[in-house]
């Protein structure tokens, strides 16, 4: 069972991967392909089934590389609510996970 702590890093080296998806993918024609791509794409696959709003939320700052804050003034929301749909996301997440390891 994935905890909350473990989900947050996985979500912060999906963060970096994607901000430096280009060098990395490149690296990966030297060294071989990393697996923390299958972390990746496991979470992608359970992105796919997630609701609009926490896909968004996904995309935006995982992906994109965003700020709750920068993210929270480009659809007029307060941080706060960007904070909350945020930990709404993290445990869509490890409901997610949990289903699928049983």
């Amino acid at each position: 069972m994935k905890t909350l702590n473990e989900i947050r890093e996985d979500l912060r080296n999906i963060r970096y991967y994607y901000s430096r998806k280009k060098v990395i993918d490149e690296g990966f024609e030297n060294t071989g392909v990393n697996s923390f791509v299958d972390t990746v794409e496991l979470y992608n696959n359970i992105m796919k089934h997630a609701k609009p709003r926490f896909y968004d939320l996904y995309v935006s700052l995982y992906v994109k590389n965003n700020t709750q804050e920068s993210l929270a003034d480009e659809l007029c929301y307060t941080p706060e609510y960007v904070q909350m749909l945020n930990k709404k996301l993290l445990k869509f997440l490890q409901e997610s996970l949990n289903k699928e390891e049983a």
